[in-house]
């Protein structure tokens, strides 16, 4: 077994089968990080084509986000350098108007443990209102569009992010202010953080 704590914890969540009994396909955490890693991604649950190929955001809102934080899509797949830890590691299945929310037993259990792992993470990216609750409580009862638009209050450690999926054009339709101020800064920010790690 490697002697790299960062290997063995994405061991661990790797071979979980906590959930097992609640999720339609089966237990199949997906996650990516390395010690290394300069920036982390908080997205939902993995979706039912990340279920199949086992690779984080491995879909159209995949290419999305990459684009969005201004690096390739192999890029946002290198764990040297982006973390991707959902608030769940499994595709929850199926519910009326999209997937199922993140089974609740996923993050306490091991979310603490992969930030006590990665010390070297200098911006976690917020991508949908589950994240976002979780990691800026004192928002809960924001809408999400809000706490994009002032996203400036949560720099340089967060950013929050609507969900890339399709309907993320609407988002971007009804606020323009996302391409013209979020997605620059957003992009600022990263480039910074990528710069030292080289």
């Amino acid at each position: 077994m490697s002697g790299d704590p960062a290997e063995q914890l994405t061991g661990e969540i790797r071979a979980c089968t906590l959930c097992a009994p609640h999720l339609p396909l089966g237990p199949k955490p997906i996650v990516q990080f390395s010690a290394t890693s300069r920036i982390a991604v908080i997205g939902q649950a993995p979706g039912r084509i990340t279920h199949e190929t086992g690779l984080a955001f491995d879909d159209k809102s995949g290419v999305r986000l990459a684009e969005w934080l201004g690096v390739s899509f192999e890029t946002l797949h290198d764990p040297a350098l982006f973390a991707i830890v959902s608030m769940g590691f499994c595709y929850p299945g199926k519910a009326s108007g999209g997937d199922k929310p993140p089974r609740p037993e996923c993050a306490p259990t091991w979310h603490e443990r992969v930030w006590r792992t990665l010390e070297n993470i200098e911006l976690t990216v917020l991508v949908g209102a589950h994240a976002q609750a979780a990691y800026l409580p004192e928002t809960r009862r924001w809408r999400m569009a809000d706490r994009v638009e002032r996203f400036r209050e949560f720099l340089p450690r967060y950013i929050p992010l609507p969900h890339p999926a399709w309907r993320s054009t609407l988002f971007m339709r009804e606020h323009p202010w996302f391409e013209g101020e979020v997605l620059p800064a957003l992009r600022k920010r990263v480039a910074e953080c990528l710069q030292t790690a080289t």
